[in-house]
């Protein structure tokens, strides 16, 4: 009896080895292997090997491979490239870096007017990826490469007299003589030659509708002789409107306050006033501010029309020619109430990256609304307000405009 013990030993050794192997060969008879995986046994002492098809790793080929350009490591959207397993590279990616950026990661910003892109005595801004140009009056255009210097038609004709408008008008010799603003053509002629406004005026204009959007960049001015006598404007300011209600005044260079230009100093000569930068205007004011004996005037407009070209550029959120004193919000949310992890409104930049990349409104209402002052000079608009009508958890946001400056 005790020397069976031994066989039936071996016997219940046998049947459980022969067991496991039954077992293990069933793993593979339903593909545990996914996203294509290939199911094998035998290759280890595991139950089962899943050989994964690229781009797939893990125990059942369930993970996503995440490589050398996950999470992306070029910097300013460059492109990470994988580069094939060679002997004379010792690289695993190289960064296409966008235009405006290099460095191993896209890391530098480049000097984008190193290469003085901008013409005729324009002044280049060095942007994040890209570059503006100021440009001088009468110079448009992306490298200040348009000349707008039209004489846009006072003294030629092109505009009518029923364009011309005024807040009063001057009557001399006993009423019959009607100073008008359609009299008020550069070197005009005759006894009765140009605008006077009345006598009692306290805030005299005389105005140009264009009848659609220009570009105007500068006006020439001239007085004139009533009676023998000189008369002249010796100062006076510019307003503009798109609509011929709501007028902006031309604004100093240097100050926030309404430019005033020098006038004329006689009767004849004329005297040339550029605007900087260039306005866009359907309708045109000239406001004395100072004149000698009487406010007459004589006027030619300069500019060009507004060009056809697609306007679809991008306007600056993301190259921060927009600053950030540009942008402001009606609220801002602050994650965990901590202000270094504030979600500002100039941090709605298109692409910014960071662990605070956006605008985010303290509370998710139609009462939020983030804006911009996009211009300095009003185009179709100053002011863009965006409100948010619908969210996903949060009301956060990043933006780029579109539009065009020419």
């Amino acid at each position: 009896m005790k020397s069976a013990r031994p066989w039936r030993a071996l016997l219940f050794l046998g049947l459980g080895l022969s067991l496991l192997l039954v077992v293990a060969g069933d793993f593979c008879e339903v593909n545990h292997c996914q996203n294509g995986g290939t199911c094998l046994t035998g290759i280890n002492e595991a139950p089962f090997f899943c050989i994964c098809p690229e781009g797939y790793v893990g125990i059942d080929c369930n993970e996503t491979e995440k490589g050398p350009c996950h999470p992306n490591p070029c910097h300013n959207n460059g492109e990470c490239q994988l580069v094939p397993n060679r002997g004379d590279v010792f690289t695993d990616y190289i960064c296409k870096c966008p235009a405006g950026y290099d460095g191993v990661h896209c890391q530098n910003n480049k000097n984008d007017c190193h290469s003085q892109p901008c013409k005729n005595g324009g002044t280049c801004l060095d942007l994040d990826g890209d570059y503006a140009c100021k440009c001088p009056s009468p110079f448009l255009g992306k490298t200040c490469h348009i000349r707008c210097a039209v004489l846009l038609g006072m003294e030629g004709g092109a505009i009518s007299d029923a364009q011309l408008s005024a807040s009063s008008v001057y009557y001399g010799f006993l009423g019959l003589q009607r100073w008008g603003p359609e009299l008020a053509r550069l070197n005009n002629q005759g006894i009765v030659n140009a605008w006077t406004s009345s006598n009692y005026d306290k805030s005299p204009w005389i105005q140009a509708n264009l009848l659609r959007k220009m570009r105007l960049t500068g006006v020439i001015t001239q007085g004139a002789r009533r009676v023998g006598q000189p008369e002249y404007v010796r100062a006076y300011k510019v307003a503009y409107s798109l609509d011929g209600r709501e007028f902006t005044f031309c604004k100093d260079e240097k100050q926030d306050i309404d430019k005033v230009f020098q006038g004329n100093t006689d009767y004849g000569t004329m005297q040339t006033n550029m605007f900087n930068p260039p306005i866009t205007a359907q309708f045109i004011r000239i406001y004395p501010v100072m004149c000698r004996r009487a406010c007459t005037l004589r006027f030619e407009l300069i500019g060009c029309e507004m060009n056809g070209k697609c306007c679809s550029e991008p306007l600056g959120m993301k190259s921060r020619l927009i600053s950030d004193q540009q942008i402001t919000a009606s609220s801002v949310f602050k994650t965990w109430g901590i202000d270094a992890l504030t979600w500002h409104p100039h941090y709605a930049r298109l692409d910014k990256m960071g662990k605070t990349n956006a605008w985010t409104a303290l509370h998710n209402g139609q009462s939020e609304w983030l804006q911009k002052n996009v211009f300095d000079v009003p185009f179709y608009a100053r002011f863009v307000r965006i409100l948010p009508v619908a969210w996903h958890n949060r009301i956060t946001l990043r933006v780029e405009l579109l539009g065009c400056d020419e």
